[in-house]
């Protein structure tokens, strides 16, 4: 049966990373008692064993949870969980469509940061009511006042209507959800209309198929109707509908207003698409509804099996990932050095990262994935202008007019202290400064234009390192300008290895070579003759580095005597190792492509 609808909350918790949105969320659990105390654990939300490692969000989840009112009514509360990491603001833009409302996470002892400013526009952009929370007040250095004051000068919001809380403690939690139900309004929508649901998500069962996350806007949904998308193609019969309940609860219809989800028999991955609309086949919707933007990857790398018999598999998990992650992109690549694989497209580095281990961990897959570039734009000498992600397909110099590169405009939010050193950290890596901004007398925004190549590696890592974790960042990609780019090779044993080959800035060129040279030296294991490895731009050697020989000693059993026995015996070796060097196959471990991946100082 469906709930009165003036009794129902949709709304979503956003938030800079780290200001206690997955500990907010459990504390909401257990208020509503949908998990007993034995069976509690931290991040209840978080299924993903990465999550909880990390102490980060990375998928949006979804649970309903009742709540009694001081007003003596029960709500309905559909409660969307959000990640904090810039690289994750695409599933935040998820949650955020199918919602009324937000909870606007701020630690009190940290203040409004990048991501609490981004997220926030994010929300009125969808037109959503914003309550202000003050989370982590039972931190010593909390400071309510401060916080207060940045709410209504930085974000223009009403001070007054902000919640002070502690989502560790438990402190503050049903004034929260009070607020919630007297300034959230209830959804729109009525259920005799025709079927108008958004698929905001969805994951893969193996046993009942695809299981689609949906917002009801308009009409109702039973189990039995036959359903169509509109972006797609085909009619389904709905075989369950359900709600969240941490587990999935089966109630056989859902109406205007309501989040669940519905399984329909869906077994081709490639039938169902986030974004699109749900409706009755006898009965359609006369438009879709509108989606939420589609956000562009930004880092591209190849993933190949270290096994070529696992490539099927590996075709099938990036399926199934997809499936559950709509922002990751792949096409079909092969490499001389590493046979067929998939090019892959990711919202950033920690993305690349956490599809990586998923891959490993979820699905037994052992992969190798290569040097992340960016998305380069190529004008020619001759012909029309095009992209170009990878640098195996890099062209000949003398039929390039010019290349562009994309930069992005970040956003950094930082106590004054750290002004100096996170300056010379933008300019160091080609940052041009735009702006300068004192949020008060303790705060400074900096907005700086800087190459996206030179943040994807350890740009976020050094700011929190030289800010001690107290500046925020934020970005978004602004444009392409032209830039001196150059193709490196990394030659291993004279011979090149094509997935290790990038692009890069010409004058930083011969820095990065010696720090890959230097990284693989270190990850390549030794062999019985000695190995060099070169990186080479445009035919020249920039940087080398030796793994010198295993040496076995072969005069250890001559016991004096004339020293031309063992003069005989070390020639008779150095031929043997010649011989082996020209015949030798230096296997390169999955270590050695993972180094690459991040660009540490020469000490590093």
């Amino acid at each position: 049966m469906s709930f009165q609808q003036s009794l129902i909350r949709n709304f979503c918790i956003i938030a800079h990373i780290d200001h206690g949105k997955s500990t907010l969320a459990d504390r909401f659990l257990q208020h509503a008692k949908l998990v007993s105390d034995r069976d509690f654990h931290d991040q209840m939300l978080d299924s993903m064993d990465i999550e909880r490692e990390r102490g980060i969000t990375i998928k949006s989840q979804a649970v309903t949870l009742d709540f009694d009112a001081r007003n003596g009514k029960t709500y309905r509360l559909n409660l969307v969980d959000t990640p904090g990491h810039a690289d994750f603001s695409y599933e935040v833009s998820r949650a955020i469509s199918s919602c009324e409302g937000a909870l606007l996470l701020i630690d009190a002892s940290q203040g409004i940061e990048a991501q609490t400013l981004s997220n926030m526009y994010m929300a009125f952009e969808h037109s959503l009511e914003i309550i202000p929370v003050v989370n982590k007040m039972d931190l010593p250095s909390a400071n309510l006042e401060m916080v207060l004051n940045q709410i209504e000068n930085d974000l223009g919001l009403v001070g007054d209507i902000a919640v002070p809380v502690s989502a560790k403690t438990g402190w503050g939690i049903t004034e929260l959800l009070n607020s919630l139900v007297e300034h959230i309004p209830p959804p729109k929508g009525d259920s005799n209309d025709p079927l108008e649901a958004l698929i905001f998500d969805s994951h893969y069962d193996a046993y009942r198929g695809v299981i689609a996350h949906i917002r009801v806007f308009e009409g109702k949904l039973r189990e039995g109707d036959s359903v169509c998308f509109m972006a797609g193609s085909g009619d389904y019969e709905v075989g369950e509908v359900g709600e969240f309940r941490l587990a999935l609860k089966r109630t056989g219809e859902l109406s205007a207003g309501e989040v669940g989800w519905f399984i329909a028999g869906i077994k081709n991955i490639n039938d169902i698409k986030v974004g699109d609309t749900v409706t009755h086949t006898a009965r359609p919707a006369s438009k879709a509804h509108a989606g939420f933007r589609e956000f562009k990857p930004v880092v591209f790398s190849s993933i190949y099996p270290v096994d070529a018999d696992q490539y099927e598999e590996l075709k099938s998990a990036l399926d199934k990932l997809k499936l559950n992650d709509a922002s990751l992109i792949w096409e079909k690549d092969s490499s001389e050095a590493l046979g067929f694989g998939f090019r892959c497209g990711f919202l950033g580095l920690l993305h690349l990262e956490v599809i990586q281990e998923r891959l490993e961990r979820e699905f037994g897959l052992n992969i190798v994935l290569t040097s992340p570039s960016v998305r380069y734009r190529m004008i020619p000498k001759k012909g029309e202008p095009y992209f170009l992600d990878n640098p195996s397909q890099f062209p000949e110099p003398g039929s390039i007019d010019k290349t562009e590169e994309p930069y992005i405009r970040a956003s950094i939010i930082t106590p004054v202290e750290y002004l100096g050193a996170l300056i010379s950290l933008c300019v160091s890596k080609r940052g041009v400064q735009k702006s300068l901004t004192y949020l008060d007398e303790k705060r400074i925004e900096l907005l700086y234009d800087m190459p996206l190549a030179e943040v994807l590696f350890d740009f976020y890592d050094k700011l929190k390192s030289v800010s001690r974790g107290y500046a925020s960042f934020d970005y978004e990609v602004a444009n392409y300008r032209e830039s001196a780019l150059a193709k490196m090779e990394i030659l291993v044993n004279s011979e090149p290895v094509d997935a290790l080959s990038l692009l890069v800035f010409r004058d930083n060129a011969q820095k990065r070579g010696r720090q890959i040279c230097k990284k693989l030296r270190g990850k390549i294991p030794r062999q019985q003759f000695k190995i060099p490895i070169q990186a080479l731009v445009g035919g020249e050697i920039i940087a080398r580095e030796t793994i010198s020989a295993l040496r076995k000693d072969v005069t250890a059993r001559c016991y004096g005597g004339d020293i031309t026995r063992k003069r005989k015996l070390l020639e008779k070796q150095k031929e043997g190792k010649k011989r082996m060097k020209m015949i030798g196959n230096v296997e390169l471990p999955q270590s050695a492509f993972l180094s690459v991946l991040r660009s540490d100082d020469e000490s590093g």
